[in-house]
């Protein structure tokens, strides 16, 4: 991979030219949400960049409909386009930003489009990249899986009977996801206390981190007609971090008999930058692998062994005085089903998806110790034990005022594929 003209590109930068993720954003000079792709520490605005047609026509000869698909508060229009598509446009601004490119008047050479084009993060705001219609949290994270399971049941009936079988998932509610950034209200509900007989109505006393990594679809199915998990790969636009925030206490008590909802359904966070499956390709990786399992159902078969990817996600946990710990380190190696597994599951019986369909891989943790895990949940055992942070403090759930920051990237220096930050903070339920 080339390096890039673009001034002041850090190694470490999740944003190399190796990566070019998409995202939406708005900018002093235009306020409505548009389509930008983020470089370095810089956004290029792909709406200024396509609104002069010779420009446009010299970059993506072939794909009349992008200056409009850009200009969309959302990015589902070029999501549909199609991965050739997005393959093309990627590469096509590879090219553009390169030392070698073979435009130098496009863009570098150009100093007044470059002002107007090429903007530093610091200065645009960044929105929810897709809109998002339905949302479907699978529990793929097979260490975490196992781990809670034998939390509260043992370990020789950690994992259900089904979960070798099959990506086990449920509905989640999308109408409360939000971007990186955004505050997150300590949610009420009702608990169940240690001793008592009947629940309280309180806010949350174990509020909780979910680790995940997200895929976003790019088109949808017809109903009634599944996606084989050959094509499934087709029918996928890019990954985002996702933590999935969770009341423990809330979900403990309503969770039997139809699964997770008041505990799950307050906030999920998602980064902004959406990295397109393209660029994930040279970081595929094998999944879990289970002694003793079971072979798969015929259409969750897979032609290659390398079905997931190697991303290396780590938490940070941030306590209102400003004191930083990282408490977790994994990968999404640690997946056992993949996304086009997922996909295929989730459309067998004809369920139709959409552009913009949010799936969650569930809490990814390692086989380690607890700086492996995913959560506070397990980091705990469910509050019986300490999380120690740097300032002399620590934790079993999360307080408020705490910040917490997902991070996940891929390769080395230099050229880096990464997903920037995944953060949210805490305020409290009584605050108005």
């Amino acid at each position: 991979m080339a390096s890039s003209w673009v001034p002041d590109i850090d190694p470490a930068s999740d944003f190399s030219l190796a990566n070019i993720p998409f995202g939406i954003i708005s900018t002093p000079d235009d306020p409505a949400p548009h389509a930008a792709v983020a470089i370095g520490s810089y956004a290029l605005d792909l709406k200024v960049l396509t609104a002069n047609p010779d420009l446009s026509s010299q970059l993506f000869p072939s794909i009349p409909n992008l200056p409009e698909a850009f200009a969309q508060p959302t990015l589902n229009t070029f999501a549909e386009l199609g991965r050739p598509i997005h393959r093309q446009v990627r590469t096509a601004l590879q090219n553009l930003l390169s030392t070698t490119t073979a435009h130098p008047s496009l863009l570098r050479d150009n100093p007044t489009l470059r002002a107007r084009a090429l903007l530093p993060q610091s200065a645009v705001r960044t929105h929810l990249p897709m809109a998002i219609g339905d949302y479907t949290d699978f529990y793929a994270g097979y260490h975490h899986a196992f781990a809670v399971g034998a939390m509260f049941r043992g370990p020789d009936a950690a994992l259900q009977p089904n979960y070798l079988h099959l990506p086990v998932g449920y509905h989640g509610r999308a109408s409360s996801i939000v971007v990186s950034g955004t505050p997150v209200r300590r949610p009420v509900g009702q608990i169940l206390l240690d001793g008592k007989p009947e629940p309280v109505t309180a806010p949350s006393r174990k509020l909780d981190i979910e680790l995940e990594l997200g895929c976003f679809v790019a088109r949808g199915n017809e109903m009634g007609r599944g996606i084989a998990v050959g094509e499934a790969e087709e029918y996928i636009f890019g990954y985002v971090l996702l933590n999935d925030w969770s009341a423990r206490d809330v979900q403990t008590w309503e969770y039997v008999p139809l699964g997770p909802f008041n505990g799950k359904n307050f906030a999920s966070t998602v980064s902004p930058w959406v990295v397109l499956a393209d660029a994930l390709e040279p970081f595929r990786a094998k999944g879990v692998e289970v002694e003793g399992r079971p072979e798969v159902q015929g259409y969750l078969r897979e032609g290659r062994a390398e079905s997931v990817f190697d991303v290396r996600l780590e938490v940070d946990l941030t306590t209102a005085e400003g004191d930083t710990t990282t408490i977790g380190r994994t990968s999404s190696k640690h997946l056992i089903w993949s996304f086009p597994q997922m996909l295929a599951h989730h459309t067998l019986g004809g369920c139709p998806m959409r552009s913009g369909d949010l799936l969650g891989s569930g809490t990814i943790s390692g086989p380690g110790g607890v700086d492996e895990r995913g959560s506070l949940l397990e980091m705990t055992e469910n509050g019986k034990k300490e999380v120690l942070l740097a300032g002399m403090d620590a934790r079993t759930f999360l307080k408020d005022g705490d910040t917490v920051t997902l991070r996940g990237f891929c390769g080395e220096e230099g050229a880096r594929v990464g997903f920037g930050e995944c953060r949210g903070r805490i305020y409290s339920a009584l605050q108005k």
